[in-house]
């Protein structure tokens, strides 16, 4: 398995060995140890799993707060979306930034997302399937985002705001302006 930093150092981008034959493939997409050598540290206790149907839904931007923050492990197992993560820690010297990273069933890559990160993804195929573990219940009175479309972040959605399929919910989501982050930097020991 190559884990490897991105941009953001505290995300990281996966990439498990797939192993196939006439029979198919096989893959270790989750192993405790591996991670924590990588200095991921989590003890996820949810799996989510969503189907997005039409090309240009987008999902997001999503996080929990304090004392329900979520770290996430994504990966898309049908389709392709692109997988979008914005910095939310005050005081970090990447906040307000975003990374984007194409997840699909070919390229079979997974990204981490530590606590203080919005998360969210637009879909670029049909029927869509994504998959992700969560170190936190879901937790509705915890749960928070910021407008995917806010101009001020700067995302490169490739797909324009009156085009995409985005629930009532993420419609109202507030502007980054208006967002007060739950969040603060703190250094990794790594």
């Amino acid at each position: 398995m190559d884990i490897q930093p991105l941009d953001i150092p505290d995300l990281k981008l996966i990439s498990p060995k797939k192993f196939g034959d006439a029979r198919g493939f096989f893959s270790e997409v989750w192993s405790r140890r591996t991670y924590e050598s990588a200095g991921i540290n989590c003890d996820f206790v949810q799996d989510n799993h969503s189907l997005s149907a039409e090309v240009g839904t987008v999902r997001g931007l999503h996080f929990q707060s304090p004392p329900a923050a979520q770290a996430k492990l994504v990966r898309c197992i049908h389709g392709r979306v692109l997988d979008i993560v914005v910095d939310l820690r005050v005081g970090s010297p990447t906040f307000g930034k975003h990374i984007r990273a194409v997840l699909d069933a070919d390229n079979w890559q997974q990204l981490f997302i530590p606590v203080g990160f919005a998360h969210g993804f637009v879909t670029l195929l049909p029927d869509s399937e994504v998959l992700y573990k969560v170190d936190q219940y879901y937790s509705p009175e915890n749960d928070g985002g910021v407008l995917w479309c806010d101009s001020e972040l700067g995302i490169d959605w490739g797909v324009a705001p009156d085009k995409a399929v985005v629930s009532a919910k993420d419609a109202k989501l507030p502007a980054w302006r208006d967002f007060k982050s739950p969040f603060t930097y703190k250094r990794s020991a790594m």
